[in-house]
């Protein structure tokens, strides 16, 4: 199996791809909408689902966990976007918006709102393949950073934590300040606990003990 027939992409989209005769703006959507389709399935993307973006998005999505959205958006696009970004907020995954709508000003914003991919008509068949797994490579090292940056936060508040304690335990049984790590470090051992646990348990009991 390729990489792209193992993504599972759910498209965000209008329910019609065949708009009104006397409707331009709508006929240029829908050929872009059938063009991107198109290319994905020459690409042998995996197109699960295309949903409409209404108030039943969120549970839909997280029914169907997809390893991509796809927003397929006309050309008023940011109403579109609000409910894929709600959607989203508690299992974040890389969003590609297409659109026909040329006025950038709102890009940043979308990208800001977690939007990984953003491009404005003219794509043809071809160049969809090109432009997801892009999307999907620069989902996945922000991702990597979010982790990186989250770890670091942990270690740090983890670090404030046990550096309390041992103040405590300094201040309250005299000791130096390795006696103090090394008593953290034995009751957690022999407890099984992480060592900024225990800390916390030693702020506890003397916030406690006032």
């Amino acid at each position: 199996m390729n990489s792209a027939a193992a993504l599972r992409i759910v498209i965000v989209a209008p329910d019609t791809l065949v708009p009104e005769p006397s409707d331009p703006d709508a006929e240029v959507e829908a050929e872009r909408s059938r063009s991107l389709r198109i290319g994905m399935l020459q690409s042998g993307y995996n197109i699960v689902a295309v949903l409409p973006a209404d108030v039943f998005l969120p549970d839909r999505l997280a029914q169907i966990s997809p390893d991509m959205i796809i927003v397929d958006a006309e050309s008023q696009a940011r109403d579109t976007l609000e409910h894929v970004v709600v959607a989203t907020r508690d299992a974040r995954r890389p969003i590609v918006l297409f659109t026909n709508d040329e006025d950038t000003s709102h890009v940043r914003a979308a990208i800001a709102a977690g939007v990984t991919a953003y491009v404005v008509a003219g794509l043809a068949p071809e160049r969809v393949k090109p432009v997801l797994e892009v999307a999907m490579a620069r989902f996945q090292h922000e991702e990597s950073l979010r982790r990186e940056l989250a770890e670091a936060r942990t270690q740090l508040s983890e670090r404030k934590l046990i550096d309390r304690a041992k103040g405590l335990l300094m201040t309250r049984q005299g000791l130096t300040e390795e006696q103090a790590y090394a008593r953290l470090r034995k009751t957690a051992m022999d407890k099984g606990l992480k060592l900024a646990d225990v800390a916390q348990r030693v702020i506890d009991v003397a916030d406690l003990l006032g």
